[in-house]
This record gives structure tokens, C-alpha cells and sequence, in this order.
């Protein structure tokens, strides 16, 4: 899908690099859902005679973070060192959150422990590179009042030291309509960036944000129509600028790449640089974080996306939530 307006290979090659060794001065916030992503890995040579399902021999475990917290895995991976502002339980898995962040020399201040909360844990079993079940231990209710107070709280207090607030929204609990009401107050007037990480029935507390970062399937689902061809997509991205009133929307399409909508009136599409895809576990993690940071460190929102775009292209080739070296990154532009 090629449209006017579409960046191929020109683009500003040691600019994009500088910034992404500016990654490290950016500082920001990562508010939303966190999860516990666990794989199971293991081989199937036979099929079980209990019923029409194979037998996964597990070969090996392994626990990584996910939601919210993958998005400061990425960033932190890319040089950057990102504050997590989210809910976990008073459980041995929101214990093992808090351990893994502070493993990787991140502040944990915004991880509130609430009482009656279970941490999100999402388990996928994963045969010869294949993911043959996944199921999901979680509670998807509204966060209490005192535990949203305190994320806002934490925001407040490090408002005037902060470049930009990324909104990772998986539909858990932590993301209202009350909380980006007052995010939006808390940051008004003040040279902090909003970007938001959508999930789908949550569109409407996305108003007037800086960028919103929807796949395809999404836009469409927003705006009551498949997003299916150039004309689609068009009526999609300027729909979603004018229905949110949001600085920009970008709009990624899996293989055929992603496209900026800007509110000056200005699209432009970035092919793929993707040379296979395995697995997009985690992709819409990478886009926001590189995204965000690249507009936290004061780069265009046309370079940002493009930088984005470099960063998913390499996430997309590996199996399992996975995240990007500041380095590959420098390499693959």
C-alpha cells in the first residue's frame, strides 16, 4: 500500500542515529496495565489419545515482562531510563515485577501494590516456534481510587522533570476515563508529551493527546469501518485526528508498514523494513517506546515514526516478546 506522501529510503541516516544516542538523557513516564508475560517452550512429536491435541514435552520456562512493562524493557534496552507507573498485587508475581525493574537499575516508585488485585499473568505455550495455547490469569476491573491517586501523585511531583508520559493501555484496569481526565490537567500547559498505546472500546479517553499509536485493525474497529485499502486507511487516520482532537495518529499495518497522520493535514507512509515476520508478540510495545522517545529527546513526529519503524522491523523477527539494543537499531538505519 503506497500512497503520496511515502518515505522509501530517504530519510536523514546519521540525524536518526544521533537521537538515539539521546535516548539516555529522555526522561519519562510509562503509565498502564502491567502483565507477567511466561512461555512455556517445549517440542510435539505425538498427538495426546486422551483427545485431538498435541503433547507439548516442555523443554524450558521462562518469565519476561509484559504490558507497561515491556514498554520500559524496550526503552530501557534503548538506552533510556523510564519511571513504570502501574498496579500489582500483593502477590509472589507482582513481587517478581518489582524485582525484575529493580534488576534492571529502574526507579520502582509507581508500582502501587493493591490489596485485592491479582497481577496480570499471561502464559503462552510456544512448539517448534509456534504458539499452541495461551491463557490468561487476571483481574480486568477498574483500579481502586487511592491506587489511581497515587499514580497521579507520583506524576505531580515529577512533573517539571519530565519529557514525555506514554500511555501503555491493555484493558486491565489502570487506564479510566478519570485518570487521563486529570493526566491531561496534570500536564496542560507544560512541555510534556502525551502518547498513547490505544486498546479497543477505550478510544474515548483518549482526547487530545499528542500521538496515538492503533493497528489497522483498531482504527477500523474506532471508526465502524474495515480499514482495508489507501482510501480506507485515509478516512481512518483523519477521522481518529478529528473525532480525538490528538496532535497526530499513527497507524501501523503489520506488513504493509505504518502511516503518520499529522493534524497540519500531512500523511506519510513508511514501508516495512521487516525481511520476515515470526512473531508480532510485543510490536505495538516497540513502536510506542521508540516512538516516544524519540519525540521526548525534541525529534519531528515524521523522524520519530520512522525511527519506530526501524525498531518494530527488527522486533517482528524474533519469537516472543523481545526488544531492540539501542546498537541494533543504529545498525538497521
Amino acid at each position: 500500500m503506497l500512497m503520496a506522501g511515502t518515505i522509501g529510503h530517504h530519510y536523514d541516516k546519521d540525524l536518526l542515529r544521533s537521537y538515539v544516542d539521546r535516548f539516555s538523557r529522555a526522561k519519562i513516564f510509562v503509565i498502564g496495565d502491567i502483565i507477567m508475560d511466561e512461555y512455556i517452550w517445549g517440542d510435539v512429536s505425538r498427538i495426546s489419545p486422551e483427545a485431538p491435541v498435541p503433547v507439548v514435552e516442555v523443554k524450558e520456562e521462562t518469565k519476561m515482562l509484559g504490558g507497561a512493562a515491556n514498554v520500559i524493557n524496550n526503552m530501557a534496552t534503548l538506552g533510556a531510563s523510564p519511571v513504570l507507573c502501574g498496579v500489582v498485587g500483593k502477590d509472589p508475581t507482582g513481587q517478581e515485577v518489582i524485582k525484575k525493574v529493580k534488576s534492571m537499575g529502574l526507579n520502582t516508585e509507581g508500582i502501587v501494590q493493591q490489596e485485592d488485585r491479582l497481577t496480570s499473568i499471561k502464559t503462552r505455550i510456544v512448539a517448534r516456534n509456534q504458539q499452541v495455547v495461551r491463557f490468561d490469569r487476571e483481574v480486568r476491573g477498574d483500579i481502586s481510587d487511592k491506587s489511581m491517586r497515587s499514580i497521579l501523585k507520583i506524576i505531580e511531583k515529577n512533573l517539571d522533570n519530565i519529557d514525555g508520559i506514554v500511555v501503555s493501555d491493555y484493558g486491565k484496569g489502570v487506564i479510566s476515563s478519570a485518570l487521563m481526565k486529570e493526566l491531561r490537567d496534570l500536564v496542560r500547559g507544560d512541555s510534556a508529551i502525551i502518547a498513547v498505546d490505544p486498546k479497543t472500546g477505550n478510544f474515548e479517553y483518549y482526547h487530545e493527546v499528542d500521538v496515538i499509536t492503533p493497528n489497522h485493525h483498531e482504527a477500523g474497529t474506532f471508526c465502524r469501518f474495515d480499514v482495508v485499502d489507501e482510501e480506507s486507511l485515509l478516512r481512518a487516520g483523519r477521522q481518529m485526528l478529528a473525532d480525538l482532537n490528538c496532535r497526530s495518529v499513527l497507524i501501523t499495518q503489520g506488513k504493509d508498514g505504518m502511516t503518520l497522520f499529522e493534524k497540519s493535514g500531512e500523511n506519510t507512509h513508511i514501508p516495512t523494513v521487516a525481511k520476515k515476520v515470526f512473531d508480532v508478540t510485543g510490536a505495538g510495545d516497540t513502536v510506542i517506546s521508540t516512538f516516544a522517545l524519540g519525540l521526548a529527546c525534541g525529534l519531528d513526529l515524521k523522524s520519530s515514526a520512522i525511527l519506530s519503524n526501524f525498531a518494530a522491523g527488527i522486533v517482528v523477527g524474533e519469537v516472543g516478546t523481545s526488544t531492540v539494543k539501542a546498537e541494533d537499531l543504529k545498525n538497521a538505519i
